[in-house]
């Protein structure tokens, strides 16, 4: 007799979450908490919880002059846009925002999106056509991936950060194709590196190559003023044919953007799928946006403590035989794990000890390279980085990798 097969859809799941590794979180797991019920869980036992999960790098996320923004903006405007700019969704405040943005970015015009991963899904996925060829680092961020995925280019990846490779990728295929377009990010969130932009910038030109820089996590970070990766290479933005940026990290809201040159935009806010087809940004977040870029131009001693706090955090992390892979002290530091349960496990110690850092393992990175991610942020202080780096010794120390 035939065993009777299941087809249904949670027969299906179940199937699914096993292949992505839902094992590891069968023994309980420190994702989907409630960092503020945390925190209170904690006050009520005389102790604190310090997070080193939220990309707050600038340490903006409370301060009352955006949230006064955001109040007026809600109050003014409504909510929500209400419907997609091009047919009627189009606020005063949108403009403004994307006015900010291409200024302080240093591009001619800028169009702004409801969700930072949905704007590299949608633009990468809408530049090119057949014949055309992408070439992305290989590890570029799921969003770029999935806009590849879209894309009726082809497309091939380059070793990370390594500019030989690239040059031998484009000598290869730029013949065969009509337009080549590379995809590199300012700031690597799984590994906290930059790229070598100049080096990138010579090979575009000497391969006629457009290029796209996703500056997620470096807008707010890099450079003298926390204008990005150019600014922080010293070239002209405008060299750059797009930049994506989200407004979730140093501008402490949600959405996504797009800079260029003006005729680009125009013709983005036109044709982008996820531009024309979704709604427009609520108001109440253009005006926390604004607010974030002239509390940033205004305030460049945040800049400074990041930077600080960053490579505190790398020289303490390597000073106690902590792995931080390729991390540069900006931002970003990664503790590596050689088993993806032992990671876990840490994780979990850790916030026994009162710091908030999920692990981040299996389907966000290869198995072989788990990790405790940290953002270092300008708010935190000495005290917090210090203590987090001994609770990691600490955590790490009490866990034996599970035999494989």
């Amino acid at each position: 007799m035939k065993p009777i097969l299941d087809h249904s859809l949670e027969a299906y799941a179940r199937q699914r979450a096993r292949l992505a590794g839902s094992a590891l979180v069968a023994d309980g797991h420190p994702y989907f908490k409630s960092v503020h019920e945390l925190r209170e869980e904690r006050r009520a036992r005389g102790a604190d919880l310090v997070g080193f999960a939220n990309y707050d790098y600038l340490g903006l996320g409370h301060d009352p002059r955006i949230l006064e923004a955001a109040c007026r903006a809600a109050a003014d405007y409504g909510i929500g846009a209400g419907a997609s700019r091009l047919v009627g969704g189009e606020c005063a405040l949108h403009a403004r925002m994307e006015a900010a943005i291409s200024a302080f970015v240093g591009m001619e015009d800028t169009v702004g999106l409801v969700s930072g991963y949905m704007t590299n899904m949608s633009l990468i996925g809408h530049l090119l056509t057949s014949n055309d060829l992408i070439v992305a680092d290989e590890l570029s961020h799921n969003s770029i991936i999935a806009g590849t995925e879209l894309s009726r280019a082809q497309v091939v990846h380059f070793a990370h950060n390594d500019l030989d490779d690239l040059d031998r990728v484009l000598a290869e295929r730029r013949p065969h194709h009509r337009r080549v377009l590379i995809v590199i990010e300012g700031l690597y969130s799984m590994d906290g590196d930059i790229p070598d932009l100049p080096g990138i910038l010579a090979l575009k030109s000497r391969h006629d190559a457009w290029l796209l820089v996703d500056e997620a996590h470096s807008i707010g970070v890099l450079g003298a003023r926390g204008r990005g990766l150019a600014e922080h290479w010293g070239v002209d933005p405008n060299e750059i044919d797009l930049v994506v940026g989200t407004l979730s990290k140093s501008f402490v809201s949600a959405g996504g953007f797009v800079c260029a040159r003006r005729s680009v935009c125009d013709w983005l806010r036109f044709t982008l799928p996820g531009f024309v087809y979704s709604v427009g940004l609520p108001p109440m977040i253009a005006a926390s946006v604004i607010e974030a870029v002239a509390i940033l131009e205004a305030e460049p001693w945040r800049l400074e403590r990041l930077r600080e706090n960053g490579r505190a955090f790398l020289h303490g992390a390597r000073a106690r035989g902590l792995d931080v892979g390729l991390a540069q002290g900006i931002a970003v530091v990664p503790i590596l794990f050689e088993d993806p349960r032992a990671c876990m496990a840490a994780s979990m110690r850790l916030q026994e000890q009162g710091y908030y850092a999920p692990p981040i393992v299996q389907v966000a990175v290869s198995r072989a390279a788990p990790r405790i991610r940290c953002f270092v942020c300008a708010s935190h202080t000495s005290g917090q980085i210090e203590g987090c780096l001994d609770a990691l010794v600490e955590a790490r120390a009490g866990i034996a990798p599970t035999p494989a």
